[in-house]
């Protein structure tokens, strides 16, 4: 089975709107730069496909994964890690206004069920069926669909959690697993007091991991109160991670602030991460399970 990255940027996607910096006016002179919320498609042995978060750019996302191989549409099921606007405002496109499906099961927490179920613009489209709520345990691998050859398990991540509670979810196939995990709020209330990153990946079984790189480093954001939106930043992860050694997993970064210099193909810290051996996703990357 394959997973398709379909967006790799933070949930206002690049350019962002009401951003007038160099960063963003660069990427609206030249659209080839631009990237969409971050979001998986995957489709099973089955045939039958699948959505990991459920973005405003879901129209992109549905190209972009069309262009590698057309998509059974609309998707078997949704998985939505939290409420944040760029993960879940994309929901409505399922219902009467827009597409008009029906039977979309929905795979989320209870927390972020208790939600839907109190928004009425979502209520709603669980009242006309257009999806159909199932709450995941934590830490107990489920099939999303039957027969379609792949498990997903949510792990429980801190994050803030003014709406729901926030999960990351692992992919395993029959040969190897993924790890998405766009949004922490730290890696010490992530790990606890004694764990290590690689670690963590390891007594998880993840082979690839696909984590959380909103800022290179607090600089990028010296207006904004930055415990209003907490992440670690790829300085303060790759000083935990050092260089790449041999046998680790591979390891690379998504959910990408406008401001990242991540996002500019030659920066300085492009290269620099690249030396260390970890990676930087690309956008419609295949990974093979």
């Amino acid at each position: 089975m394959e997973v398709t990255l379909l967006g790799v940027a933070q949930d206002g996607g690049f350019p962002q709107v009401g951003c007038l910096k160099d960063c963003c006016e660069d990427a609206r002179r030249s659209p080839e730069l631009s990237k969409m919320p971050v979001s998986l498609g995957i489709r099973g042995l089955d045939g039958s496909c699948h959505m990991i978060e459920a973005s405003r750019r879901m129209a992109g996302q549905f190209d972009l994964w069309n262009s590698v191989g057309a998509p059974e549409w609309p998707p078997s099921s949704v998985s939505l890690t939290h409420a944040h606007l760029g993960h879940t405002d994309g929901l409505g496109l399922f219902g009467r206004e827009v597409m008009g499906s029906s039977g979309i099961i929905l795979h989320c927490s209870s927390s972020m069920g208790d939600l839907l179920d109190s928004t009425p613009s979502w209520s709603i489209m669980i009242e006309q069926g257009v999806i159909i709520p199932n709450y995941w345990a934590p830490m107990e691998p489920f099939e999303p669909t039957p027969d379609c050859g792949f498990t997903l398990t949510a792990i429980p991540v801190p994050h803030r959690s003014e709406l729901s509670d926030n999960h990351a979810l692992i992919i395993r196939g029959d040969k190897k697993s993924l790890l998405f995990m766009p949004d922490q709020d730290s890696w010490r209330e992530t790990l606890g007091e004694d764990l290590e990153i690689l670690d963590w990946l390891d007594a998880l079984e993840v082979d690839i991991a696909l984590i959380d790189g909103t800022f290179w480093n607090y600089d990028e954001i010296s207006s904004r109160d930055v415990s209003e939106i907490p992440h670690p930043t790829v300085t303060e992860t790759l000083g935990l991670l050092g260089n790449r050694k041999q046998g680790d997993p591979e390891i690379s970064f998504i959910h990408f602030n406008h401001t990242n210099p991540l996002l500019r193909e030659g920066s300085n810290e492009c290269r620099h991460l690249s030396e260390m051996g970890w990676g930087i996703s690309k956008q419609g990357a295949v990974y093979h399970l």
